[in-house]
């Protein structure tokens, strides 16, 4: 079995949620296609199996994600998807990717909204985690069982969510700030999924940023930063709101 791990993911909830997968379909090893920060074409035929995972947007599948998807194309190759979500809901985006991939060529054999930490506040710190690992093994195996090794015919698949989708995968407007702690490294524009840092590695374009906070989390000056009051208190709020854990969901 030729196992793919494909995924968006610029904080890397979805990556560990695509390799935890993948992992446990093909545990002798499998390749990876991350498409994060720009797209990459990919061409798979029926005697591949491919792991889509991307996060959840405001209930969508990030538009640019969705872009992307575009590149990839599949000839009846098998697949299980994937949408990560910070505990509030994932709505229309795991239906959203259903239909993206099989646009593209894809048979949906499973599919999994799975929990990982949020962008914002302190919610559900370190998910995915262990137990989160253990759980895709086991959806995986039940998967593999039901189908008895016939990964290639269609299955009906009962995804929540609605047409039309509700929403827009875009960025919530939170735009990160950067303080003189700036070396000019330039690692924050290197890593940005939608190129919106500009050359002076200070300056955002509000209108690109998708508000992922990759920037924040990867600058290793720690210059890049949310620290005004009106994200704070929505951060504060919002962690309390979601604070009670949800669990994963599987579909097959």
């Amino acid at each position: 079995m030729n196992v793919t791990a494909l995924y968006f993911s610029p904080t890397g909830g979805s990556k560990r949620s695509a390799l935890s997968l993948a992992a446990a379909l093909a545990p002798e090893g499998f390749a990876e296609l991350d498409i994060t920060c720009g797209a990459v074409a990919g061409d798979f035929g029926p005697g591949d199996v491919v792991v889509f995972s991307v996060p959840c947007y405001n209930g969508r599948v990030p538009e640019v994600a969705a872009g992307r998807l575009e590149q990839v194309r599949g000839h009846q190759t098998p697949c299980i998807i994937s949408i990560t979500y910070g505990n509030r809901d994932y709505d229309d985006s795991l239906l959203e990717l259903y239909d993206i991939v099989q646009r593209q060529g894809f048979i949906v054999q499973g599919a999994a909204a799975l929990v990982g930490q949020h962008t914002f506040g302190e919610i559900q710190v370190g998910r995915p985690d262990a137990g989160d690992a253990a759980e895709n093994r086991r959806f995986v195996q039940r998967l593999l069982a039901a189908r008895q090794g016939d990964l290639a015919s269609p299955v009906a698949l009962a995804i929540k969510g609605q047409r039309p989708y509700r929403g827009e995968g875009r960025g919530v407007g939170f735009v990160p700030l950067t303080s003189e702690a700036c070396t000019d490294c330039g690692l924050c524009a290197s890593l940005c999924p939608v190129q919106a840092i500009a050359a002076d590695h200070r300056s955002i374009d509000g209108t690109r940023c998708l508000s992922c906070f990759r920037c924040i989390r990867s600058c290793p000056a720690g210059a890049k930063h949310m620290d005004v009051e009106s994200y704070l208190s929505f951060a504060r709020d919002f962690s309390r709101r979601l604070k009670a854990r949800r669990e994963n969901e599987y579909v097959f």
